[in-house]
């Protein structure tokens, strides 16, 4: 465990770090006498009510601080790296790796494969426990690191070897004991990858970690993505109707022994297998408390309901004309589509454009919504009725900035579409008062 000076990058206004005189490039040598190696090292600290702080001033001074404050109550300082050291790195060569299905030439971090337990607790981010340790494991129990979302893949230990590419890859069965025993709550995933962990295989999954509920909380079993980037790489033979209906019959099945025995049915399917098989999207409720909805899981369902709650309620009259246009990715399309209908029979003077995109990018096979590119929505938007506004998810936006996957801004692409862009959240309530133009 390597333990170092944590230089602090900002501290905020009216915080307690504020009013304890720390500042901007201070270095927290040690809380109460320990020193930090980690994020989780420094927020286990700082949850005691009685602190003293070593910091070492930018001047070279050594001060003390003492600090009182309630119990966990958070002190108001960023680092420069959320992890404080360096984020871990996988150790895996997945035989269905999406990072090792991308084209060249795009900005350096989409290229880098985390596999960090941290990042899961903080980002709900998935790991695969290859490159923790036991001891890790215990760190993890220590520190209540709880949920951590779990990639399984198979529970089959031979079988994830193969998959992982990794040697030390058939313990994960073992090791999720290990942390449901110490409290830790587990979500688990399972990438299908047909032909290889599906059928008997999946089955077998799904009986084995079932049996660790409640501490194993819940199950997502979503579909391979397969970009046209795969030369040289694993042959993937991609789902289609009549393969996505027999993993849904499958699940479904599961799911009513599940719910019949524990109550739940622990196990739940993405959003795009129902897609792919031209079926209708489960009901709100069969998602429970939509554990992985981050995942793909129930977020159509999730949607339809929070717009199907809001437009009960709306007593907004629309009293001029307005024109907009959307632009979604194909698996979207019909559920964008349905909403609009809604929305023009109810408001008539309403004229919405519904553009589906396809993800030349990517491929075909590519159809989410979040996966859209800049480049993609330029080309086959351009000459096209866009009315007033384009809207666009936030999903095809890189977290907390304006930037698609290919580079390009949101302002890149109003200049080449000559059109104002709005960014919709991924809620129903903001879709309608975006679609509307209503301005609280």
């Amino acid at each position: 465990m390597k333990y170092r000076p944590v230089p602090i990058k900002r501290v905020l206004p009216g915080s307690i770090a504020q009013e304890s005189d720390l500042q901007e490039g201070d270095l927290i040598l040690s809380i109460n006498g320990q020193k930090i190696s980690d994020i989780f090292d420094y927020r286990f600290l700082i949850a005691d009510e009685n602190l003293v702080l070593e910091v070492q001033k930018k001047n070279g001074e050594i001060w003390e601080i003492e600090i009182e404050k309630d119990e966990y109550e958070d002190l108001g300082i960023e680092f420069e790296n959320l992890m404080i050291d360096d984020t871990k790195s996988c150790r895996n060569k997945c035989i269905f790796c999406f990072i090792d299905q991308l084209p060249k030439g795009m900005r350096e971090t989409l290229y880098f494969k985390d596999d960090d337990s941290r990042l899961s607790f903080f980002m709900g981010n998935y790991v695969t426990l290859t490159n923790m340790s036991y001891d890790d494991i215990d760190r993890i129990i220590k520190y209540k690191m709880s949920p951590i979302n779990v990639s399984v893949h198979t529970s089959n230990p031979e079988l994830r070897v193969y998959m992982l590419r990794n040697k030390t890859a058939g313990d994960v069965m073992d090791k999720i004991k290990r942390l449901i025993e110490g409290g830790i709550k587990v979500n688990a995933q399972i990438v299908l990858v047909r032909g290889v962990n599906d059928g008997k295989e999946l089955d077998r999954t799904l009986k084995d970690l079932s049996a660790l509920y409640p501490g194993l909380n819940s199950i997502s079993v979503v579909p391979v993505g397969i970009t046209k980037y795969r030369e040289g790489l694993y042959e993937l033979k991609p789902f289609d109707m009549e393969s996505s209906r027999e993993v849904i019959k499958q699940v479904e099945a599961w799911q009513m022994e599940l719910l019949s025995k524990y109550g739940s049915r622990i196990v739940f399917i993405a959003d795009e297998f129902y897609i792919m098989a031209g079926l209708e999207i489960p009901d709100y409720c069969v998602y429970e408390d939509f554990p992985q909805i981050e995942n793909g899981v129930g977020l159509v369902a999730m949607l339809k309901k929070e717009f199907d709650d809001y437009f009960e309620e709306l007593e907004l009259k629309l009293e001029n004309k307005r024109e907009v246009s959307i632009a979604t990715g194909v698996s979207s399309y019909k559920y964008i589509k349905e909403m609009i209908d809604i929305l023009e029979n109810k408001y008539k003077n309403l004229y919405v454009h519904v553009y589906k995109i396809k993800n030349n990018f990517f491929g075909e096979n590519v159809t989410v919504t979040g996966l859209l590119t800049g480049q993609d929505i330029e080309r086959q938007l351009s000459g096209k009725n866009l009315g007033r506004e384009l809207l666009l998810s936030e999903s095809m936006l890189k977290s907390g900035e304006r930037v698609f996957l290919d580079d390009y801004t949101v302002e890149m692409l109003e200049d080449k579409l000559k059109t104002k862009i709005t960014i919709v959240k991924n809620n129903g309530k903001d879709f309608i008062e975006k679609v509307l133009g209503i301005v609280l």
